[in-house]
Order: C-alpha cells, then sequence, then structure tokens
C-alpha cells in the first residue's frame, strides 16, 4: 500500500462516517530531499479542534507502516466544501447528514431547499445556524418532522 492510500483512509473525527481524504482536508503527500514523508491537511476551518487528533492518526498511520513522516497544516488556499469528494457527501448523505450543495459555475446551486436526508422532502428549515459541530446547522424536515444536521457551505 503506498503512503497516500494508507492516510487516505483514516476518517475525520468528527465525522467518522468520511474519510479525510473524501472530506478533501488530505491535500499532498509527498517525499522531501531527506526521504521524510510529508502530509499536508487544510482543516475545514481555522482553529478546527479535530485538527490535532487528525495529526495524531495520520502519525500512528505512518508509525504503524515504519514511515518517517510529519503532518504540516496549510491554510492556504482555504479550504471549501468543493473539495468534499461525491463519495464523501454520498457518506454524509448516508448518515443523515444533508451534505453542502454543490457549486455550480460561479454560483451555489441550491435549488428548492435543502432535502431531508431521511424522508427526500424538500419542505425543510433550518433551526438553528449551530450544529453539534461548527461545520453544520440543525435543519428539520416539517413532513417527517425529523431534525438532521446539515453540512454548511464554505467557499
Amino acid at each position: 500500500m503506498n503512503v497516500r492510500e494508507l492516510v487516505s483512509t483514516i476518517p475525520d473525527p468528527e465525522l467518522p462516517m468520511v474519510s479525510i481524504a473524501d472530506l478533501g482536508i488530505l491535500r499532498d503527500v509527498r517525499l522531501d530531499d531527506d526521504g521524510q514523508t510529508i502530509v499536508e491537511i487544510t482543516p475545514t476551518y481555522s482553529g478546527c479542534p479535530a485538527v490535532d487528533a487528525i495529526r495524531d492518526d495520520i502519525v500512528r498511520a505512518l508509525e504503524g507502516e515504519g514511515i518517517p513522516g510529519r503532518v504540516d497544516v496549510v491554510l492556504s488556499p482555504a479550504w471549501t466544501t468543493d473539495w468534499i469528494t461525491d463519495t464523501g457527501r454520498r457518506a454524509l448523505a448516508d448518515a443523515g447528514i444533508a451534505p453542502p450543495a454543490p457549486r455550480v459555475g460561479t454560483r451555489v446551486s441550491l435549488g428548492l431547499g435543502i432535502r431531508c436526508p431521511r424522508c427526500g422532502s424538500l419542505h425543510t428549515r433550518e433551526l438553528s445556524h449551530f450544529g453539534s459541530t461548527a461545520c453544520k446547522a440543525l435543519w428539520v424536515c416539517e413532513r417527517c418532522h425529523e431534525p438532521f444536521d446539515r453540512f454548511k457551505e464554505l467557499r
């Protein structure tokens, strides 16, 4: 297994149904001039508390394979929800979290509303802009009456 494949499988600590690769946090894996592996990550937002856990998980994975390396946090360009893969978006939805709307051209495509990840209804509304983590907002479906998290767009 190559190093990128190894670290690509690491789950996000706050959203364990999504790997750091599918969430778009994993930026690069390369060797420096001394043969040390450098893994670059970009947090979903500056000050994200999960960054230390992600760094520790990557270091543990590298050490477990006997690979010398380090993790660099890269803040520019800033992470965007556009970096979430289609696989990541499906995993969020399968876990009951409405994924962020994909960008179409230069505008965000929100369509008619936010689709309930439980029943599929577009009759939803935001209850609170603040959810279980800073990346999510709390929404409710007006058809099935179930609350759900919605991953916020960050661009």
